[in-house]
């Protein structure tokens, strides 16, 4: 049995049972974990899905004001060579949207749990002292039989003037942002029936600890038929990896990735889902700061097409680099 099908069948007879469970799976589906919420929280391991929590002391409302937050982010020379990559990619025909990420050094006296604990976020994930998870984005949600997904695809400076305006009219983010639902609406369809965009190019609005964003989503749905809970596994599996953080068509593109990052993803860009006993919300690993041997980085990126400039992306991806704390 390859990895993809044990991830499959572990997580079927986990919701087939019908207890609580926490699942964690890295980009490449080359490593997962199951909890329990309290073997979760026994093995340093902590959630946070929208306020339903395994963590003790989950307080927001904490100052960070005298914590420090500064970074080196890779030399703008090394990002056009893995731009280039991609766009050779995209000239070749190979893909027409790919999601270009790098890791960026910190320094900072936060730790992992200070990340964790102060920030304000839909869903986050503290994996012992490896890393940490402050998502906005959902995955899927699966609840009374629909399926739900929210592709996250667009970011400006909310303080630009007419920044609202400025998003929803760049023909790149347009296109970006297309491209993406059409994918994850085919996505859908191989596990649900009657999919539907509910909601298109809507934005939110984020604070964080640099300034605020914008960022542009839609509303993907789907209906489930049959006790979909018991093949669970097969449903989330068919989908991975996120659509969001690869690119169209997945297969090659994600070819194109490896061979234009200069590291390994790991659990970055992978999922982490919690099951409670009805509902499954996944969330995708993104705002992610991961310890290697001691040293923290930050990962981030953004979508690449023919329509990008380099300039522009670099700063994207440089923008993205932030904790949602104030």
């Amino acid at each position: 049995m390859n990895l993809i099908s044990e991830i499959s069948k572990k997580l079927s007879e986990l919701a087939k049972i019908g207890n609580e469970f926490l699942f964690i799976i890295n980009f490449d589906c080359s490593e997962y974990y199951t909890f329990s919420p309290e073997d979760a929280a026994l093995n340093g391991v902590y959630f946070d899905f929208e306020g339903v929590t395994n963590y003790p002391n989950c307080k927001t409302n904490q100052s960070a004001s005298e914590k420090k937050f500064d970074f080196s982010p890779v030399e703008y020379e090394s990002y056009l060579k893995g731009f280039n990559r991609c766009q050779d990619a995209l000239q070749r025909g190979d893909t027409y949207l790919i999601n270009l990420t790098f890791q960026t050094p910190l320094k900072t006296n936060y730790n992992l749990e200070d990340f964790f604990r102060l920030s304000h976020a839909k869903f986050k994930l503290l994996f012992k002292d490896r890393f940490v998870v402050f998502s906005p984005e959902r995955f899927v949600k699966i609840h009374s039989g629909i399926i739900e997904t929210r592709p996250m695809k667009g970011t400006i400076d909310a303080s630009v003037p007419d920044a609202e305006e400025i998003l929803l009219n760049n023909q790149k983010e347009l296109f970006e942002h297309n491209t993406i639902v059409d994918l994850l609406r085919n996505d859908l369809n191989m596990v649900s029936n009657d999919v539907c965009v509910e909601k298109f190019r809507y934005l939110d609005y984020l604070s964080t600890n640099k300034c605020n964003l914008l960022q542009m989503s839609s509303v993907i749905t789907g209906k489930l038929t049959g006790d979909y809970n018991s093949s669970l596994g097969e449903i989330i599996c068919k989908l991975l990896p996120a659509g969001s953080v690869t690119g169209a068509p997945k297969e090659k593109t994600v070819q194109t990735i490896l061979e234009a990052e200069d590291y390994k993803r790991g659990f970055y860009t992978g999922v982490f889902g919690y099951f409670d006993g009805n509902t499954t919300d996944v969330a995708v690993s993104i705002r992610f700061i991961e310890n290697i041997d001691g040293c923290l980085y930050y990962k981030s990126g953004g979508g690449i097409t023919a329509l990008s400039c380099p300039e522009e992306e670099y700063n994207e991806m440089i923008k993205k680099i932030y904790v949602p704390v104030f």
